[in-house]
């Protein structure tokens, strides 16, 4: 499939058939992440469409999607492959039982580091299924020894299990990593990337991006939701809303009943586009403000 898309304009139509709406800077980039296979570094605030991104090539390109969801002490076991040690220990007894209580230890060892025991993580996964899209989501909660473990893999499209040797992709996976720069990422990391900034939507894209995801949504409460989000952004929040908030809150509104945005149905539903007391607090004290 990714064969068949001849430019950023076209692959752009493709993301649009499901849902996900890319600007020019968005395609070109996956585009030439997928021409010159190489991986796709996608950095922003929280909310911008990263993840969404590696999700609609995924289905618009008809490729499995393997994820991997870095947080805070990863490490390769988690991410690559472990071996199933209680089937291999079963083994064991039954060579054991099979030779009448005596056993070829090194014929026993070889036996033990196999396919057969091998328990393959996503990473793996994504090696060994390719093609697939393989999302390294929130590459920045992970530590400074996972970025260089991914290195030979960002590389060349391998890796080295020592009892095995070396696996290598017969056909390289589409990578997306996702970055909400809550730590600087190495240079090292991102030289083997195609680097893109993801920003908010402007006003237009919003709106469109809401009627296309919620067909019910009339016009005038999409072009509410949308700019009153907007307000939101350029207040000083905890944690501004992304495009996931905006969809909530138009859904609420919608299952409410309601075909307006005004100030007593943005107080009971802002919970679902502000997640801190503090904005919460904040925001009902400008209402007003919000809604002009």
């Amino acid at each position: 499939m990714t064969e068949a898309i001849s430019s950023p304009a076209e692959l752009a139509k493709t993301l649009d058939s499901v849902g996900y709406l890319a600007d020019d800077g968005v395609a070109t980039a996956a585009f030439l992440a997928m021409r010159m296979q190489r991986p796709l570094f996608c950095e922003g605030e929280p909310g911008t469409g990263k993840t969404a991104l590696a999700l609609a090539l995924s289905q618009s390109l008809k490729l499995p999607l393997i994820r991997l969801q870095c947080h805070e002490g990863i490490d390769a076991a988690q991410a690559l492959y472990e071996w199933d040690f209680p089937r291999q220990l079963l083994h064991l007894r039954a060579l054991e039982a099979a030779g009448d209580g005596h056993l070829d230890v090194e014929a026993a060892e070889q036996s033990l580091y196999t396919e057969r025991f091998l328990l393959a993580r996503p990473l793996l996964r994504a090696l060994t299924e390719a093609p697939c899209v393989l999302l390294i989501d929130e590459i920045d909660r992970a530590d400074d020894e996972f970025e260089a473990f991914l290195l030979q893999l960002l590389d060349e499209n391998a890796v080295t299990i020592p009892e095995l040797g070396e696996v290598r992709a017969a056909q390289p996976p589409l990578v997306v990593l996702t970055s909400n720069r809550t730590r600087e990422v190495h240079d090292a990391l991102k030289r083997r990337c195609l680097y893109h900034w993801l920003e908010h939507p402007d006003l237009a894209q919003e709106v469109a991006i809401l009627r296309r995801r919620m067909p019910l949504l009339g016009e005038r409460l999409a072009n509410q939701v949308a700019s009153a989000v907007h307000r939101l952004r350029q207040m000083e929040l905890l944690k501004a809303p992304g495009v996931a908030e905006s969809l909530d809150w138009a859904n609420a509104l919608l299952t409410l009943g309601r075909d307006e945005l005004d100030a007593a149905s943005a107080a009971r539903t802002l919970g679902t586009v502000l997640k801190y007391s503090e904005d919460l607090d904040r925001v009902r004290a400008k209402l007003d403000a919000l809604l002009s």
